[in-house]
């Protein structure tokens, strides 16, 4: 089993980092393994709203420039995801927030039934509307989400900040564990022959005629 993690801030060794770096540690601990992924300073387009990833049932965005492709090709091996962001303006930075816009888009059967968690790293404030953010994405996508002893958030200014969050850092061990445990009662599940249910797809009802 794998958790892939993304690490959405531009700072690949920052806060958001440090608290990613504890929840991998906590999975590992459980002999899952953890991969993380971060977005760096690379400009990440935004959905164009073309509709060709559809169109052409593709299962990937047809703009090949940046690093969404190669995410949607990781999501296909994982069983589980963490998505981190650091809090900008009070939501999720606008790289995560591109790459996931066209990850849900245009890869969205690599992403659905398997669990998922936001983790958000701020100084001060913010850290409750990112948070939501985010777990917006699993929850239009078939997605369990994975929960801690709080909401998922650390805070510091510097990765040593961060490290005296003791609170934060106990709530991303716990959010690792949990993940772990939860993924071995997927497999668990599957074992016995239970599976996710079936996708019926969406029904959308327009209030405009």
């Amino acid at each position: 089993m794998k958790v892939l993690l993304i690490n959405g801030s531009p700072h690949e060794f920052g806060c958001t980092y440090t608290a990613l770096r504890e929840v991998a540690d906590a999975i590992e601990s459980r002999e899952i393994e953890t991969e993380i992924i971060n977005l760096g300073i690379k400009p990440i387009d935004s959905c164009h709203g073309c509709g060709l990833c559809h169109k052409n049932q593709l299962g990937a965005c047809v703009f090949d420039n940046d690093c969404v492709n190669d995410i949607i090709d990781a999501a296909a091996d994982a069983d589980g995801f963490i998505f981190g962001t650091p809090v900008h303006y009070a939501a999720a930075s606008g790289a995560i927030t591109a790459a996931l816009g066209r990850c849900f888009y245009a890869g969205a059967a690599n992403f659905a039934f398997k669990p998922g968690a936001a983790v958000v790293s701020c100084r001060r404030g913010g850290a409750s509307a990112a948070f939501d953010q985010i777990n917006k994405f699993f929850t239009i996508n078939n997605m369990p989400i994975v929960s801690s002893t709080y909401w998922n958030q650390v805070h510091g200014n510097t990765p040593e900040e961060v490290k005296q969050d003791l609170e934060g850092l106990h709530t991303m061990k716990v959010l690792g564990l949990n993940m772990a445990w939860m993924l071995k009662c997927i497999e668990a599940g599957k074992s016995a022959g239970i599976d996710h249910p079936d996708n019926l797809g969406k029904v959308r009802t327009n209030f405009i005629r």
